[in-house]
């Protein structure tokens, strides 16, 4: 018989929005993690968390946690501009990470992270969590097999909402601490799971702005077109000035079917009018509620993370992989800022 995995002991950095759905997921998969302590260097978001997760233990001692050899894995989810430095320390200590998106605020910080996890030889995973809504998995299955035949285009639009209040909380949408607007913290989960659908993006025209909806540093709006690997072209609409809020498509069209991924729905229709419909409506944080959306999607990424260190394989969702979506979104702002077509840096 084979052994049963051993439980992990988990350490979590950062005790912000991000916090809740990763730590439900975390509660919900007891059985093979414990929650060993949760830092934050703020004593006021420390007091918050524990009025929400009374059982959750705490800690403001980041150097004896780090100290711990029973603590194996690390759920990485500061602010972008604190995980690169933070990552070296915890590969240092010896812990898988789990980082929440975007690994970085650059493409260079990111693969950087990817190289410090690969030379120490620690499994990093990104929190893509679209990757495992069973409509994304079905759409991945059906291009897989072919079903839509020849593909003609693809469209991708996220037409999302935040209102100002959102951006008035320091350091969001800014170039210091996130590292841009709408692209790198909103659409990037869409556009990954664009590339984990068609491949790579080859090249890139947009156009990008903030509109008059927001006072921020980052871009609010971004639209264009692109070129998958393959040859497949596409157009992009990408926006948090969208009020009140829409979920985000992904539509694929083909020779023999096209197909519409609309958040947690899939809806296959064919040219002799039969249609297929896959999966439920969801939230996805579309709106001014952006954490609106259930942590079923979490807890998948996460057990494949636990599934990966048992089993001496990368993630689904490693960090190698994120890559192409960090070299996506700095094509299509270095293309709105030239005005011209862009290659994107394989």
């Amino acid at each position: 018989m084979a052994d049963a995995p051993r439980r992990h002991r988990a350490l979590v950095l950062g005790l912000g929005a991000a916090a809740t759905p990763h730590l439900r997921a975390l509660l919900d998969l007891s059985e093979r993690v414990e929650i060993a302590a949760a830092w934050s260097r703020s004593a006021e978001r420390r007091a918050a968390f524990a009025a929400a997760f009374p059982t959750v233990p705490l800690t403001a001692d980041l150097e004896a946690a780090l100290a711990d050899p029973s603590i194996d894995v690390a759920f990485l989810l500061t602010p972008p501009d604190a995980r690169e430095a933070l990552v070296g320390r915890l590969v240092q200590a010896g812990k898988h990470v789990l980082c929440e998106k975007p690994l970085e605020r650059t493409t260079s910080a990111a693969e950087r992270i990817v190289g410090a996890c690969a030379a120490a030889g620690v499994r990093l995973a990104v929190m893509f969590q679209m990757r495992e809504r069973p409509s994304s998995r079905r759409l991945a299955a059906l291009l897989d097999e072919g079903a839509l035949g020849e593909l003609a285009f693809v469209e991708v639009r996220i037409p999302w909402w935040r209102p100002q209040s959102y951006y008035d909380q320091p350091g969001r949408g800014t170039l210091v601490r996130d590292g841009g607007g709408v692209l790198i913290t909103q659409a990037i989960h869409t556009l990954d799971l664009l590339i984990h659908l068609l491949g790579p993006v080859r090249e890139v025209a947009a156009v990008a702005a903030t509109t008059c909806l927001h006072r921020m540093e980052g871009e609010d709006f971004v639209a264009g077109g692109f070129v998958v690997e393959s040859g497949v072209p596409g157009a992009l609409f990408a926006t948090t000035a969208a009020w009140p809020g829409a979920t985000e498509e992904i539509r694929v069209v083909g020779t023999d079917a096209r197909a519409l991924l609309e958040g947690g729905t899939l809806r296959l229709q064919r040219p002799d009018g039969s249609e297929e419909r896959f999966g439920e409506a969801a939230g996805t944080g579309g709106g001014a509620a952006f954490m609106d959306f259930p942590h079923d999607w979490h807890r998948a990424v996460i057990a494949d993370f636990l599934d990966a260190i048992d089993e001496g394989r990368e993630p689904r969702s490693c960090g190698r992989s994120a890559l192409a979506v960090h070299r996506l979104i700095e094509a299509l702002l270095l293309s709105a800022r030239r005005g011209e077509r862009v290659r994107v840096p394989s």
